[in-house]
């Protein structure tokens, strides 16, 4: 059986993800990747003590990176975008929390 802390991996903060979350109450997390969405509304649920409304998941593709002669790749990972129900907030710098 899957925990939620296995199916939450981090919160991604980001630009993108801090204006997401001010302007359309979006959250974005990297999740495991064989997590799906009802596991991630569960995880996201029970983890944080919000209502969560819909969860998109998207693979993220690994890019091709180099180190002087050596060529390598990075690892794909799985990404969901976690909307929140009006007056839901996940707080991650609360102090204390």
């Amino acid at each position: 059986m899957k925990t939620p802390e296995s199916i939450i991996v981090r919160p991604l903060l980001t630009e993108k993800g801090t204006r997401l979350k001010d302007t359309e109450r979006k959250v974005l997390f990297e999740v495991a990747d064989g997590a799906s969405r009802t596991e991630v509304r569960r995880a996201v649920e029970a983890l944080f003590n919000v209502k969560v409304e819909a969860v998109r998941t998207q693979i993220v593709r690994g890019k091709v990176r180099r180190l002087g002669r050596f060529v390598g790749r990075r690892p794909n990972w799985k990404k969901a975008i976690v909307t929140l129900a009006e007056g839901s907030d996940i707080d991650f710098f609360a102090m204390g929390a």
